[in-house]
Protein backbone atom coordinates (compact mmCIF):
# COMPACT_ATOMS: atom_id res chain seq x y z
CA UNK A 1 0.00 0.00 0.00
CA UNK A 2 1.33 3.46 -0.72
CA UNK A 3 0.75 4.64 2.83
CA UNK A 4 3.49 2.24 4.09
CA UNK A 5 6.40 3.74 1.61
CA UNK A 6 9.01 6.28 2.96
CA UNK A 7 7.23 9.85 2.91
CA UNK A 8 10.59 10.81 1.45
CA UNK A 9 11.11 8.49 -1.60
CA UNK A 10 7.21 9.04 -2.15
CA UNK A 11 7.89 12.53 -2.53
CA UNK A 12 11.35 12.20 -4.47
CA UNK A 13 8.97 9.84 -7.12
CA UNK A 14 6.63 12.78 -7.57
CA UNK A 15 8.71 15.43 -7.82
CA UNK A 16 10.88 14.04 -10.37
CA UNK A 17 8.26 13.16 -12.86
CA UNK A 18 6.77 16.45 -12.40
CA UNK A 19 9.76 18.11 -13.54
CA UNK A 20 10.08 16.17 -16.21
CA UNK A 21 6.72 16.68 -17.72
CA UNK A 22 7.11 20.32 -17.30
CA UNK A 23 9.44 19.85 -20.49
CA UNK A 24 6.97 17.80 -22.18
CA UNK A 25 4.71 19.56 -24.93
CA UNK A 26 3.01 16.52 -26.77
CA UNK A 27 -0.35 15.21 -26.01
CA UNK A 28 0.15 11.60 -25.64
CA UNK A 29 2.81 11.54 -23.00
CA UNK A 30 1.17 13.50 -20.37
CA UNK A 31 -2.35 11.56 -21.58
CA UNK A 32 -0.54 8.46 -20.76
CA UNK A 33 0.90 9.03 -17.73
CA UNK A 34 -2.26 10.67 -15.96
CA UNK A 35 -4.03 7.16 -17.23
CA UNK A 36 -1.10 5.54 -15.17
CA UNK A 37 -1.64 7.62 -11.89
CA UNK A 38 -5.33 6.89 -12.01
CA UNK A 39 -4.16 3.44 -11.77
CA UNK A 40 -2.11 3.67 -8.92
CA UNK A 41 -4.16 5.90 -6.86
CA UNK A 42 -7.10 3.59 -7.09
CA UNK A 43 -4.98 0.61 -7.13
CA UNK A 44 -2.35 1.16 -4.31
CA UNK A 45 -4.44 2.74 -2.40
CA UNK A 46 -7.80 3.13 -0.67
CA UNK A 47 -8.53 6.35 -1.51
CA UNK A 48 -12.35 6.84 -2.16
CA UNK A 49 -13.31 7.46 -5.42
CA UNK A 50 -16.34 9.74 -4.17
CA UNK A 51 -13.56 12.15 -2.27
CA UNK A 52 -11.11 11.92 -4.30
CA UNK A 53 -13.25 13.33 -7.68
CA UNK A 54 -14.63 15.97 -5.33
CA UNK A 55 -11.59 17.77 -4.55
CA UNK A 56 -9.63 16.97 -8.40
CA UNK A 57 -12.95 18.11 -10.25
CA UNK A 58 -12.29 21.68 -9.19
CA UNK A 59 -8.71 21.24 -10.42
CA UNK A 60 -9.75 19.78 -13.74
CA UNK A 61 -12.01 22.67 -14.11
CA UNK A 62 -8.99 25.03 -13.66
CA UNK A 63 -6.91 22.83 -15.94
CA UNK A 64 -9.54 23.00 -18.79
CA UNK A 65 -9.62 26.43 -18.45
CA UNK A 66 -5.56 27.32 -18.51
CA UNK A 67 -5.46 24.81 -21.26
CA UNK A 68 -8.00 26.56 -23.67
CA UNK A 69 -6.55 30.09 -22.90
CA UNK A 70 -3.11 28.65 -24.03
CA UNK A 71 -4.67 27.10 -26.94
CA UNK A 72 -5.93 30.42 -28.18
CA UNK A 73 -2.96 32.91 -27.38
CA UNK A 74 -0.10 30.41 -27.34
CA UNK A 75 3.18 31.23 -28.50
CA UNK A 76 4.26 31.45 -32.34
CA UNK A 77 6.31 28.81 -31.58
CA UNK A 78 3.70 25.96 -30.89
CA UNK A 79 1.04 27.48 -32.83
CA UNK A 80 1.29 25.79 -36.41
CA UNK A 81 -0.72 24.23 -38.75
CA UNK A 82 -3.93 24.31 -40.04
CA UNK A 83 -6.71 27.41 -38.28
CA UNK A 84 -9.76 26.07 -37.12
CA UNK A 85 -11.22 28.74 -35.42
CA UNK A 86 -10.93 32.37 -35.52
CA UNK A 87 -13.08 35.16 -34.12
CA UNK A 88 -11.46 38.43 -33.35
CA UNK A 89 -8.50 38.39 -31.89
CA UNK A 90 -8.78 34.36 -30.70
CA UNK A 91 -7.62 31.82 -33.47
CA UNK A 92 -7.18 28.01 -32.92
CA UNK A 93 -4.75 26.59 -34.64
CA UNK A 94 -4.09 22.74 -34.98
CA UNK A 95 -0.58 23.82 -32.96
CA UNK A 96 -2.46 25.45 -30.41
CA UNK A 97 -4.98 23.14 -29.93
CA UNK A 98 -2.13 20.56 -29.20
CA UNK A 99 -0.38 23.09 -26.85
CA UNK A 100 -3.59 23.16 -24.89
CA UNK A 101 -4.29 19.73 -24.25
CA UNK A 102 -0.62 18.76 -23.28
CA UNK A 103 -0.93 21.81 -20.95
CA UNK A 104 -4.50 20.34 -19.50
CA UNK A 105 -3.19 17.34 -19.22
CA UNK A 106 -0.16 18.13 -17.61
CA UNK A 107 -1.57 20.44 -15.26
CA UNK A 108 -3.88 16.59 -14.39
CA UNK A 109 -0.73 15.42 -13.75
CA UNK A 110 0.28 17.69 -11.30
CA UNK A 111 -2.97 17.61 -9.57
CA UNK A 112 -3.12 13.67 -9.37
CA UNK A 113 0.02 13.52 -8.06
CA UNK A 114 -0.49 16.30 -5.26
CA UNK A 115 -3.39 13.80 -3.98
CA UNK A 116 -1.74 11.05 -4.02
CA UNK A 117 0.78 12.54 -2.00
CA UNK A 118 -1.71 14.16 0.20
CA UNK A 119 -4.16 11.30 1.04
CA UNK A 120 -1.27 8.59 1.27
CA UNK A 121 1.32 10.15 3.48
CA UNK A 122 0.92 11.54 7.25
CA UNK A 123 2.70 14.61 8.19
CA UNK A 124 4.48 13.07 10.88
CA UNK A 125 6.03 10.57 8.95
CA UNK A 126 6.91 13.01 6.64
CA UNK A 127 8.95 15.45 9.09
CA UNK A 128 10.54 12.44 10.71
CA UNK A 129 11.69 11.20 7.01
CA UNK A 130 13.26 14.02 6.81
CA UNK A 131 14.78 14.04 9.68
CA UNK A 132 15.97 10.86 8.98
CA UNK A 133 16.96 10.88 5.30
CA UNK A 134 17.49 14.18 4.79
CA UNK A 135 19.66 15.05 7.76
CA UNK A 136 17.11 18.32 8.17
CA UNK A 137 17.31 19.65 11.75
CA UNK A 138 14.92 18.58 14.44
CA UNK A 139 14.16 22.28 15.36
CA UNK A 140 12.94 22.68 12.15
CA UNK A 141 10.76 19.45 11.57
CA UNK A 142 9.15 19.52 15.19
CA UNK A 143 8.20 23.18 14.86
CA UNK A 144 6.66 22.78 11.45
CA UNK A 145 4.94 19.83 12.80
CA UNK A 146 4.02 21.64 15.71
CA UNK A 147 2.99 24.40 13.74
CA UNK A 148 0.39 22.23 11.38
CA UNK A 149 -1.00 20.89 14.59
CA UNK A 150 -1.85 24.14 15.55
CA UNK A 151 -4.12 24.80 12.29
CA UNK A 152 -7.25 22.63 13.26
CA UNK A 153 -7.29 24.58 16.88
CA UNK A 154 -7.27 28.16 15.21
CA UNK A 155 -9.76 26.73 13.10
CA UNK A 156 -12.05 26.07 16.47
CA UNK A 157 -11.46 28.87 18.17
CA UNK A 158 -12.52 31.00 15.51
CA UNK A 159 -15.56 29.26 15.05
CA UNK A 160 -16.15 29.79 19.32
CA UNK A 161 -15.07 34.16 18.62
CA UNK A 162 -17.92 34.16 15.57
CA UNK A 163 -20.75 32.26 17.85
CA UNK A 164 -19.53 34.45 20.80
CA UNK A 165 -20.13 37.89 18.95
CA UNK A 166 -23.30 36.36 17.42
CA UNK A 167 -24.55 35.66 21.30
CA UNK A 168 -23.29 39.66 22.32
CA UNK A 169 -24.95 40.91 19.26
CA UNK A 170 -22.49 41.80 17.12
CA UNK A 171 -23.05 41.09 13.40
CA UNK A 172 -20.98 40.92 10.49
CA UNK A 173 -19.93 44.27 9.42
CA UNK A 174 -20.36 44.83 5.38
CA UNK A 175 -18.02 46.79 2.84
CA UNK A 176 -14.49 47.06 3.03
CA UNK A 177 -14.12 49.39 6.12
CA UNK A 178 -16.32 46.36 8.24
CA UNK A 179 -13.97 43.62 6.84
CA UNK A 180 -11.00 45.29 8.20
CA UNK A 181 -12.75 45.90 11.61
CA UNK A 182 -13.99 41.91 11.66
CA UNK A 183 -10.34 40.95 10.90
CA UNK A 184 -9.52 42.84 13.73
CA UNK A 185 -11.97 41.42 15.88
CA UNK A 186 -10.83 38.11 15.46
CA UNK A 187 -7.01 38.32 14.55
CA UNK A 188 -6.06 39.71 17.82
CA UNK A 189 -7.60 37.00 20.01
CA UNK A 190 -5.97 34.46 17.56
CA UNK A 191 -2.99 35.86 17.51
CA UNK A 192 -2.93 36.05 21.45
CA UNK A 193 -4.06 32.68 21.92
CA UNK A 194 -1.51 31.20 19.41
CA UNK A 195 1.18 33.10 21.50
CA UNK A 196 0.25 31.29 24.83
CA UNK A 197 -0.19 28.01 23.21
CA UNK A 198 3.26 28.10 21.72
CA UNK A 199 5.05 29.25 24.78
CA UNK A 200 2.96 26.38 26.38
CA UNK A 201 4.01 23.56 23.53
CA UNK A 202 8.03 24.99 23.55
CA UNK A 203 8.26 24.57 27.68
CA UNK A 204 6.52 21.39 27.64
CA UNK A 205 9.09 20.27 25.20
CA UNK A 206 12.25 21.88 26.87
CA UNK A 207 10.61 19.95 30.29
CA UNK A 208 10.83 16.26 27.92
CA UNK A 209 14.21 17.15 27.25
CA UNK A 210 14.07 18.28 24.07
CA UNK A 211 17.44 20.22 22.68
CA UNK A 212 17.61 19.96 19.20
CA UNK A 213 20.83 17.37 19.34
CA UNK A 214 20.46 15.39 15.44
CA UNK A 215 22.00 12.40 18.32
CA UNK A 216 18.59 12.25 20.25
CA UNK A 217 16.61 9.04 20.29
CA UNK A 218 13.39 8.27 18.52
CA UNK A 219 10.52 6.17 19.57
CA UNK A 220 10.20 5.46 15.88
CA UNK A 221 12.83 5.89 12.91
CA UNK A 222 12.01 5.81 9.38
CA UNK A 223 14.15 3.74 7.26
CA UNK A 224 14.13 2.77 3.60
CA UNK A 225 13.85 -0.82 2.24
CA UNK A 226 13.51 -2.58 -1.17
CA UNK A 227 9.88 -1.33 -1.31
CA UNK A 228 10.77 2.36 -1.14
CA UNK A 229 12.94 2.20 -4.26
CA UNK A 230 10.90 -0.13 -6.47
CA UNK A 231 7.89 2.65 -5.61
CA UNK A 232 10.23 5.58 -6.64
CA UNK A 233 11.79 3.23 -9.79
CA UNK A 234 8.38 2.60 -10.72
CA UNK A 235 6.89 6.31 -11.01
CA UNK A 236 10.20 7.53 -12.80
CA UNK A 237 10.60 4.05 -15.03
CA UNK A 238 6.53 4.57 -15.96
CA UNK A 239 7.52 8.04 -17.03
CA UNK A 240 10.55 7.27 -19.43
CA UNK A 241 8.81 4.07 -21.05
CA UNK A 242 5.70 6.48 -21.93
CA UNK A 243 8.53 9.32 -23.18
CA UNK A 244 10.39 6.26 -25.30
CA UNK A 245 6.69 5.27 -26.21
CA UNK A 246 5.78 8.45 -27.78
CA UNK A 247 9.10 8.98 -29.74
CA UNK A 248 8.46 5.89 -30.94
CA UNK A 249 5.23 6.67 -32.40
CA UNK A 250 5.90 10.03 -33.31
CA UNK A 251 4.17 12.41 -30.48
CA UNK A 252 7.05 13.07 -28.51
CA UNK A 253 8.10 16.87 -28.52
CA UNK A 254 10.09 18.75 -25.75
CA UNK A 255 9.36 22.18 -26.07
CA UNK A 256 8.25 23.08 -29.37
CA UNK A 257 10.99 20.49 -30.99
CA UNK A 258 9.64 16.99 -32.30
CA UNK A 259 12.06 14.20 -31.21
Amino acid sequence: MMTAVNPTFKFIAILVPGVLLSFVYDVFTPLAYLTFLIVVTFTLSDISFKKWIRLFAPFALFALGFGWTAALYTNEAFSGGTVLFEFWVMKLTVGGLQTGLSITFRSLCFFAMSLLFIFTTDTTKFMMSLIHQCKVPPKIAYGIIAGYRFLPVFQHELQILRKAHQIRGMRRLKGIKGKLTQFQRYSIPLLANGIRKAERVAIAMESKGFTGNRERTYYHRMTVIKRDWLFLAMMVGVLFIVALLSYQLGYLKIFSKKM
